[in-house]
């Protein structure tokens, strides 16, 4: 059996051009179809069609600017691990989904069925939003509240 380096990719459809596209568009997703190519070696038309083609099969799922919150007046960044009775799970997740303050919200295993990062202006509108907004929800049995005191590394999306 070979050993598996922490360096090689996971299995896929991807070639090696798809990822360098991936990665570059990682860094700077504005960068334009022209720089994508010259750094690549290929025409402009053929990125082009490689990047609608990553669209379209859902690899690269959107172009997003990623926004500082404190430079926009966003200065609670909380993490919620919320228990909730299996059978209320996808009704409860379905309304967190739907919150503006809510940035994700994922299933995970464990004592918590849902783990949860948002974001508040302030500590009473985090506040205003635990108690009228997720503590009324059906099914919960518990919410545990972490609130961010430093951020060190975020990343969006993955790492190839």
């Amino acid at each position: 059996m070979e050993n598996s380096s922490s360096t090689e990719r996971p299995s896929s459809n991807l070639d090696d051009i798809d990822h360098q596209i991936i990665t570059m568009l990682g860094k700077n997703g504005r960068m334009s179809y022209t720089d994508l190519a010259k750094e690549i070696g290929l025409s402009r038309v053929a990125v082009q069609a490689r990047v609608s083609s990553l669209l379209d099969n859902g690899v690269i799922e959107r172009f997003a600017a990623v926004i500082n919150p404190e430079k926009v007046g966003i200065s609670v960044s909380a993490f919620f691990n919320v228990e909730v009775e299996p059978k209320h799970l996808q009704q409860v997740a379905d309304a967190l989904e739907n919150e503006p303050y809510v940035t994700s919200l994922y299933h995970m295993t464990g004592p918590s069925k849902l783990h949860m990062h948002g974001l508040f202006v302030d500590h009473k509108e985090m506040e205003m939003f635990l108690n009228e907004k997720l503590y009324p929800l059906p099914g919960i049995t518990s919410v545990d509240t972490q609130i961010l005191i430093k951020r060190y590394k975020s990343r969006m999306g993955i790492r190839l």
